[in-house]
């Protein structure tokens, strides 16, 4: 014992000589302010993993628009938003984990003096388009939302401002931002930027083709800004699928696709395929019927009920690309695109190329991106119920059912095109517990904790409730 405390004697000397022993209270370990393009990325990518995801705490769309059905508890696919606190999650999401690492990248961006004023410009148009794109989300899931107040640190009870006002603004944001970018000139670099790789001539037609995508939002609501829109933006939007601006998730864990993390790691047995959209597939030979989704057990493509339990062995599952680690998520496509050319066309916009050429790219895309031929495309593209000379019904029928199959797992957009082009005519799912969900309501914690204007909000638009429409769904 003696020899223990004559060792440790030495030491304790030392440490009392020492004046200074603040440097241990510093942290080796966390930075103490984070990178612009870091806050970029992990916006991007939080973003990315909500409109991926298949968890019933996150992402319910699936259900919603009967690309999927569940075999065993049955809450979310019959409209049961509420108990999981699902407005809640997605509403955080937006604004807490991406619109504020956003502004913050900006005014880290906007302050530091080093910057090339040129690639300064275009870093923050990219931050701006993106800004926008995410608002977007906001209020076609919400309606009105907090905007010209939102994001305030010193405001904590923000206003919500209307939604049409909102997406004016955003349109007007967009075209300056675009005016701003230069593709003679760098912006983020290419491991900042997880979409496009520093490469801001494709963050043009990105942005473009948002454009475009807003203004045929709107196209119900207000027809000659959506005309205007749509007619700046035609000429640089996306050309093909090269162009996609495409989240690549890596194999590893942490960073692989969430459908992975559910449906593989955790080894879920109750995501199936919807008997609505399986029996378009299969009644039309969709060559993608095999990529969407496998087999049941009986080596049969079959689908659940949405809202009934199904049997697992007896329904199709979703299909290994779906839910491969690496499988890449689309924030917006050609394909997508594509499809509002076409009804661009039917409007009488000044848009180039027909109608039927552009519902035939992008149901040719569609089916190229999910791994069939050439050759099976121009098959499924002759049957008579898909030629866009035949099909039956008007041009909203004929575009709003393949463009309905062409979101597939892309669920959130789905929804936005089900509200907009109402086709596919659903059915509530069995044992629904509210009319159709043309938005989420409010967040809890914002009626809770943000009630004056919550309450002015909720009454504006009739009360908060799923049924209510968003400004532009006139239908």
């Amino acid at each position: 014992m003696k020899k223990i405390i004559i060792a440790i004697l030495p030491v304790l000397l030392l440490a009392a000589c020492t004046k200074d022993i603040s440097r241990f209270n510093e942290e080796t370990k966390k930075p103490a302010a984070i990178p612009a393009g870091t806050l970029f990325t992990n916006a991007v990518k939080n973003v990315t993993d909500g409109l991926a995801s298949p968890r019933v705490t996150v992402n319910v769309f699936r259900f919603t628009v009967k690309h999927w059905a569940m075999s065993v508890y049955q809450d979310e696919a019959q409209y049961d938003f509420s108990t999981r606190a699902i407005p809640q999650a997605w509403w955080a999401r937006m604004y807490s984990d991406a619109l504020i690492d956003l502004k913050e990248a900006s005014r880290l961006i906007t302050s530091d003096a080093t910057i090339i004023p040129a690639v300064k410009a275009n870093q923050l148009a990219i931050l701006d388009i993106t800004q926008v794109y995410i608002y977007s989300i906001l209020v076609n899931t919400f309606g009105d939302v907090p905007y010209s107040e939102a994001l305030n640190a010193n405001n904590l009870f923000p206003k919500y401002d209307d939604a049409k006002t909102i997406y004016t603004d955003l349109l007007k944001r967009l075209k300056t931002a675009l005016t701003s970018l230069n593709d003679a000139n760098g912006g983020f670099t290419a491991t900042e930027d997880v979409i496009y790789k520093g490469n801001t001539a494709k963050w043009i037609k990105f942005g473009n083709s948002l454009l475009l995508k807003l203004g045929m939002i709107i196209a119900d609501e207000d027809a000659a800004a959506s005309k205007a829109a749509v007619e700046t933006a035609d000429a640089q939007v996306f050309g093909s699928a090269a162009d996609n601006a495409v989240f690549t998730y890596l194999d590893a864990s942490p960073n692989n696709n969430p459908l992975f993390t559910e449906i593989v790691l955790s080894g879920r047995s109750d995501y199936v395929a919807a008997k609505d959209l399986m029996d378009v597939l299969v009644a039309n030979a969709d060559p993608r019927k095999t990529k969407y989704f496998g087999t049941n057990n009986a080596g049969n493509y079959a689908g659940g009920v949405v809202g009934l339990p199904s049997t697992f062995s007896d329904v199709s599952k979703p299909g290994a690309l779906v839910a491969a680690p690496g499988a890449p998520c689309p924030l917006l496509d050609y394909v997508e695109t594509e499809f509002y050319r076409a009804e661009a066309k039917e409007r009488g916009y000044n848009v180039a190329g027909t109608a039927e050429e552009h519902y035939n790219n992008a149901i040719r895309a569609s089916i190229l991106y999910w791994g069939g031929t050439a050759a099976e495309a121009a098959a499924y593209l002759a049957n008579p119920a898909v030629a866009y000379a035949t099909a039956a019904g008007s041009w909203k029928q004929k575009i709003g059912i393949q463009k309905w199959i062409g979101l597939y797992n892309r669920p959130f957009d789905g929804w936005i095109e089900l509200r907009r082009m109402d086709y596919p005519v659903l059915s509530l799912p069995v044992g629904a517990k509210s009319g159709f969900p043309n938005r989420l309501t409010y967040p809890g914690n914002e009626q809770q904790l943000n009630g004056v204007n919550y309450a002015a909000a909720a009454a504006k638009i009739g009360g908060d409730k799923v049924e209510t429409k968003i400004f532009w769904d006139k239908n």
